[in-house]
């Protein structure tokens, strides 16, 4: 799915891109993800691997580590939902842009949300998520990962405005 950069990216690239900036902002090195919740092409929230807040990060304090799974972070998917619920926001029939294949536990709370659908461009080892979204008839769609381009023209842009206010 290769972008033309002189065109706008689909609503898939465009919430995928999000879902990526988002999780730029993860504090836990062993993963960055990032959740984007829509619903009728509108960003419902956020949400990426973080601390508990007012918690250590593990970029600081380190991971902690349980059966092979870092423990002080709550992941984008959950954080996301949390957003939703902390905002009175409903995320029935809501879209969810990830990173990556969520976990079994992020899975069974994005199903408990009522998420209808599932876009990932990038699997996880360690899950059940697929089985539980089945089971749940959630959809997933897997697309290719979209180029980290940004098309940024300021310039572009500015001088077609000048053009224009000069007639």
């Amino acid at each position: 799915m290769s972008e033309n950069h002189n065109h706008r990216p689909s609503w898939d690239t465009y919430f995928l891109k999000l879902a990526m900036l988002v999780s730029e902002r993860s504090t836990c090195p062993r993963m960055h993800c990032g959740c984007v919740l829509v619903r009728d092409k509108q960003i419902l929230s956020t949400g990426y691997n973080g601390s508990i807040p007012g918690g250590e990060h593990c970029e600081d304090a380190g991971c902690l580590v349980v059966d092979n799974h870092c423990i002080r972070t709550i992941h984008g998917e959950m954080n996301a939902i949390l957003q939703c619920s902390t905002h009175g926001i409903s995320t029935s029939g809501a879209t969810a842009y990830v990173t990556n294949m969520p976990c079994t536990n992020c899975a069974k709370a994005l199903i408990a949300a009522k998420i209808k659908e599932i876009v990932i461009f990038s699997d996880y080892h360690d899950t059940l998520a697929e089985k539980f979204f089945s089971d749940a008839g959630v959809k997933i769609r897997r697309l290719e990962k979209p180029d980290n381009f940004i098309s940024y023209d300021l310039e572009s842009f500015s001088s077609a405005k000048r053009t224009e206010k000069s007639r």
